[in-house]
């Protein structure tokens, strides 16, 4: 019975990621596990790119478009890149623009605001690379 569930809830998993990319045209590898809790923008869709084998935790927010600073619609051609094997902790945010290198892991609740490099783990307020020559494996676990 619980395999059966753990079964049903992968399935939901992957329909929902399918339902993203043919939708709203996000750009996500079918492998990618985003969490029923997360949220990715939908009002600029299109500018979010997450690679394979990366997980985003609940709570977490990952944004493609800011208003105030006119970064939206179709003036805004500047994407929200996640790389492969990447973990995103609950709670964090990820702002628009920003490029997440392969193998990266986000510390539950930073606030991504600049670039961050392959190989590394970042955390805080704004976030900041706390490690970096970090190795990880499917869906960000460390090596």
């Amino acid at each position: 019975m619980f395999m059966w569930l753990v079964w049903f809830r992968d399935s939901l998993l992957w329909l929902r990621t399918g339902y993203f990319r043919k939708l709203y045209g996000m750009n996500i590898a079918p492998d990618v596990r985003i969490s029923f809790k997360a949220r990715l923008d939908k009002t600029n869709p299109r500018c979010i790119e997450i690679g394979e084998k990366t997980y985003i935790a609940f709570d977490s927010i990952i944004l493609a478009h800011d208003y105030a600073t006119r970064r939206h619609g179709g003036q805004f051609d500047q994407k929200t890149r996640i790389g492969a094997n990447c973990f995103i902790g609950c709670g964090a945010i990820i702002l628009p623009g920003v490029t997440i290198g392969d193998q990266v892991i986000v510390g539950a609740g930073s606030v991504v605001t600049k670039d961050v490099p392959a190989h590394s783990i970042v955390a805080g307020n704004p976030a900041k690379v706390v490690r970096s020559g970090i190795q990880t494996i499917a869906y960000g676990r460390l090596a």
